[in-house]
């Protein structure tokens, strides 16, 4: 036998789970896989970590001779021949033929036993309970059906002997009773928080391998330190876990994967493919969905993800466990948050844990329950220190000087134990130590991170710069991407260093099927060792993965791009660091991931200041800034966003680029009119549109077009607002309608949607239904939560004025629910429903939902609306009967449209001062008519015909209570004459009522 090695000792020592060392590696034919198994078995009663370290060692098959009375082990490298010898004799060795003769070729069937043994490495289905000649039971036996994808640093432990679970007990039993709740159909949702190295990945561990949870689906995923501008990053690694998505799998063999499983799961789950292949970075191949906006897709991966997970929990209780949640981005968070709103009616347990940086959003909810754990109480510590170091009397010193120095963090303990064992002042091993030297000379560091930074030290030269090139890849590290990224040319002493690294404990083997990959014990071990690493020392490492990662052909895949990007900007390769953090941000910005966009945009802008000048450069600056601002403006970042265009406008000002200047001022033209900044903004618009007319560039005028509208609008500049609108429905081919000409969503659509709501103050109801109707049809062929919400806001503010307050409402309460998803909106929705519900008689709905939107626009500090959703606020106060608050508001909002010159907007203001005091007893007729009288002044130079009728009808009601009845016949009818031409029927019946009433 080539390359023998011989190890003695007690066969029950030698062996234990040799089987996944055998079993983790390719087999390449049906009968070579039953052996391989077969002699697991024989050897799993005792010879597993010879197995594993030859094979992690030579990568090779082996050949394994055991003697089961001697105890003597012998393993051997034969090449890539698979044949085993054994002499063995006993029930083991017959069991294991037993299921040789049962199985089938091509399958490999295990008893109860040895699944258990190889539990959480790899996944079986049961067969029943088989009757095996010689075996005085029925034994039940599994089909191996292939190996998990990875496993815990636990996981890993366990074959070494985890330390003792102590004082944990309470949280341990809230768990579990949750665990219970959540079984019944009453889902729960549990955080673990506390401190770097306080055990809330042990207690997860011992709750997911609770007595309580067995029969349970678990699926585990976490973040990572260096992911926070991944978007999805928590849950496309959950889903790759749950879909059995291997490191190797190209893009055809995952997407089989998913469909297989949706398929075999329930086929209705059939139309979440394409959401849950693109929330994956896998190619959806659909047309509708490459149809969608950011916000439409971010909508249906939230949904695929929600009812998958819920769907899944029907057939058998689901266990999710988030980790270090921390360090989570911001979409994975809002996809879990909303996941987290379903699962009360399910038999779903969230199982999540963080340190204290991150605040969970369900306190006071009954489903919830917070577990905050400190460090281990002295007894608790002494309870854990006995399990390390055992009970010499002698300890007992060190113990006291441990639990002090450590504030009894179990992790802390850990690694103070073996850094003793390391540095000689401890003898014996884990369990059985003595003292070597007097505690006295013990000198602890004083943090966990001094501890690990000393043990990193005595590392060998060779094995520290592997362990530091490690922490430069992550928190997993594939052994492919370690071996082209490490200095080490031999790949023997690679290996020898890698055994060194997880004889220390610093790494643990992750996966060893189909590619091995490695992982930190903890993650304080990885930000020690990078933390430890001089700049210049980062760089060459990140420029090594990088280059690493790029030869391993990484950079075609969608998911590694901001990895990719993060190892340019650390190694220095600006040109790439720009390139792969703008395309990580397209990404983003293209699923409405904004927050995880601006930070990979920004990571862009900030490289481009190294790479050469010129006017490339330069464009791409300015370009940049634009991609900033369209994922700055759904997060309401509006003094951001005011600097970035200030500075693309700078930018193209001193290149002379037209379009781009045009663009930057549109932009600007639009920001500051939602930042009420009018007369900047129609300075902005009108220079905007004179450098495209006269560049003869139409998407440019429909942008500019557009945004001056919005401007003018606000001003109360109505007819040249639908004046500039008209020409973009007029101007935008037929064939186009569906492009955005850089606006949010269709331009086309947008267009005639603001048009509606500029016809609505006008009284062009006519046309402003036709406009209206014809977004609508462009609505529902895109069907995008932007074009959605754009054309019920119109259109339901077009019916509110009209005074059709069903068709208003129903319109409008759409536009609230599709805020959820863009909360740029939702104070405008508030708002326009709440007006809408207090119209229509539902007063006190409609003040909750004004009092929420005003609520909004103050933390916003203001924001184009603010002023007339106060004065709809007060009006709703005025119809519940709160006279004082009501004519606060009104007051207040009056003050805001004269500051910020919104004219429109006082007017209607002034009409509803002149109500309150009309309704004052007795009415202070000479207030009211003051007020009705600036109303129509300012809606008359104006053309605002609505608010018109509306105060002709206030003047006339006034002069009835105030005996004016003359007055009040002529203002009456006036108002009934303009009502009955615009077509407003519900204020045409109030008006002839109060004639009549008069006469």
């Amino acid at each position: 036998m080539e390359g023998v090695h011989r190890y003695e000792g007690t066969v029950n020592k030698v062996l234990g789970d040799g089987m996944m060392a055998l079993f983790g590696a390719p087999i390449a034919h049906e009968d070579h896989a039953a052996r391989a198994c077969y002699a697991g078995l024989a050897i799993q009663e005792g010879v597993s970590r010879i197995a594993e370290k030859i094979l992690r060692d030579t990568g090779a098959w082996v050949k394994v001779r055991v003697g089961l009375h001697s105890g003597e082990v012998v393993v051997g490298s034969i090449g890539n021949d698979l044949s085993m010898d054994y002499d063995a004799i006993g029930p083991t060795v017959h069991l294991a033929a037993r299921m040789e003769q049962l199985a089938v070729p091509g399958t490999v069937q295990v008893t109860a036993e040895t699944l258990r043994l190889a539990e959480r490495f790899v996944h079986a289905k049961a067969l029943g309970p088989v009757e095996v000649k010689g075996m005085p039971e029925p034994v039940t036996v599994y089909e191996l059906m292939g190996a998990t994808p990875d496993r815990s640093h636990l996981e890993a432990s366990v074959a070494r002997g985890l330390t003792p679970f102590v004082g944990r007990a309470e949280a341990l039993a809230a768990l579990e009773e949750a665990i219970g709740r959540a079984g019944e159909g009453r889902g729960q949702i549990v955080a673990a928080g506390g401190q770097a190295g306080v055990g809330k990945s042990r207690l997860l561990w011992e709750v997911t391998r609770s007595h309580r949870g067995r029969g349970w689906l678990l699926i585990e995923s976490g973040a990572v330190s260096h992911g926070r501008s991944t978007a999805y990053l928590v849950f496309r690694n959950l889903l790759r876990g749950y879909f059995q998505i291997a490191g190797g799998d190209d893009a055809r063999a995952a997407r089989k994967k998913v469909a297989g499983r949706l398929a075999a799961l329930d086929g209705e789950l059939a139309p979440h493919l394409p959401a849950l292949l693109a929330l994956l970075s896998l190619p959806a191949e659909d047309p509708e969905w490459e149809g969608l906006d950011p916000p439409g897709r971010r909508r249906r991966m939230i949904e695929a993800v929600t009812r998958l997970l819920l769907k899944e929990s029907e057939g058998r209780a689901l266990l999710v466990v988030l980790e270090d949640l921390q360090w989570s981005d911001s979409e994975s968070l809002s996809l879990l948050e909303s996941l987290a709103e379903e699962i009360e009616g399910a038999r779903i347990l969230l199982l999540i844990s963080h340190r204290p940086e991150y605040e969970p959003p369900w306190e006071g909810r009954e489903h919830f329950t917070a577990l905050p754990l400190e460090p281990l109480p002295p007894a608790g510590a002494e309870d854990l220190l006995h399990g390390l170091l055992g009970a010499d009397a002698g300890l007992a010193p060190l113990k006291r000087l441990l639990i002090e120095r450590t504030g009894g963090n179990p992790f802390f303990l850990e690694e103070c134990v073996q850094t003793l064992i390391e540095g000689g002042e401890l003898g014996g091993e884990k369990g059985a130590c003595i003292m070597l030297k007097p505690v006295e000379s013990v000198r602890m560091p004083p943090t966990v991170q001094a501890v690990l930074a000393a043990r990193i030290d005595r590392l060998s030269l060779d094995a520290k710069h592997l362990l530091q090139t490690a922490s430069v890849i992550g928190k997993d590290v594939p052994l492919a991407l370690l071996q082209t990224a490490a200095e080490e040319e031999e790949e023997e002493a690679l290996r020898r260093d890698l055994a060194a690294l997880i004889e220390g404990e610093f790494l643990f083997e992750r996966t060893l099927h189909p590619a091995p990959e490695y992982a930190f014990k903890h993650i304080l071990t990885q930000e020690v060792a990078y933390g430890g690493l001089l700049r210049e020392r980062k760089r060459e490492i990140h420029a090594r993965v990088l280059e690493a990662m790029e030869a391993l052909g990484e950079d075609g895949a969608e998911e590694q791009v901001e990895r990719l990007a993060h190892h340019a900007f650390g190694g220095e390769a600006w040109e790439k660091a720009y390139a792969y953090f703008r395309r990580a941000g397209a990404w983003a910005a293209s699923h409405s991931a904004n927050r995880e966009a601006v930070s990979c945009f920004g990571g862009a802008l900030e490289a481009l200041p190294h790479l050469p000048e010129g006017r490339e450069s330069s464009e791409r600056a300015i370009d940049l800034r634009f991609d900033l601002r369209n994922s700055l403006l759904p997060l309401g970042e509006m003094d951001r966003l005011l600097g970035r265009l200030e500075e693309a406008r700078e930018g193209a000002e001193a290149l002379g680029d037209s379009p781009r200047l045009s663009r930057a001022l549109a932009f600007l033209a639009q920001h500051h009119t939602l930042s009420e900044n009018l007369p900047r903004a129609v300075e902005c618009g009108e220079r905007a549109l004179d450098i495209a007319q006269e560049a003869g560039d139409l998407d440019l005028e429909v942008g500019a077009n557009f945004f001056l509208s919005q401007a003018r609008q606000a001003l109360g500049d109505y007819r040249r607002a639908a004046e500039l609108l008209r020409k973009n429905v007029a101007s935008i081919p037929e064939e186009r309608r569906r492009e955005r000409f850089g606006l949010a969503n269709s331009a086309s659509l947008i267009s005639r949607s603001q048009l509606a709501s500029c016809l609505a103050e006008t009284g062009e109801f006519e046309e402003g239904i036709a406009r209206g109707e014809e977004a609508l049809r462009i609505a529902a062929e895109v069907d995008q939560p932007y074009s959605m919400i754009s054309s019920y806001f119109g259109v339901g503010f077009l019916h509110l004025r009209k005074g059709d307050f069903d068709e208003a409402v129903s319109m409008l309460e759409r536009c609230l629910d599709l805020s959820r998803e863009i909360p740029v909106f939702a104070p405008w929705s508030a708002a326009y429903l709440g007006y809408a519900y207090a119209l229509s008689g539902r007063v006190d709905e409609g003040l909750a939902l004004l009092e929420r939107a005003v609520e909004e626009w103050i933390r916003l500090q203001g924001g184009i609306g603010h002023s007339l959703g106060m004065a709809w606020l007060g009006e709703a106060c005025m119809l519940a009967g709160h006279r004082e608050e009501a004519l606060r508001l009104a007051r207040r909002a009056l003050e805001l449209c004269r500051e910020r010159k919104e004219v429109g907007s006082q007017a209607w203001v002034h009409r509803l001062m002149g109500e309150l005091a009309g309704r004052e007893e007795p009415p202070d007729s000479e207030t009211a008519e003051s007020h009705f009288r600036q109303a129509l002044s300012l809606a008359e130079a104006r053309g605002m015909r609505t608010l018109l009728a509306q105060c002709r009808l206030g003047l006339g009601m006034l002069f009835g209570r105030t005996g004016r009845g003359e007055e009040s016949r002529e203002e009456l009818s006036a108002a009934i004459e303009m009502f009955r031409a615009m077509g407003m029927p519900l204020d045409l019946a109030r008006a002839e009522a109060a004639l009549e009433e008069g006469e």
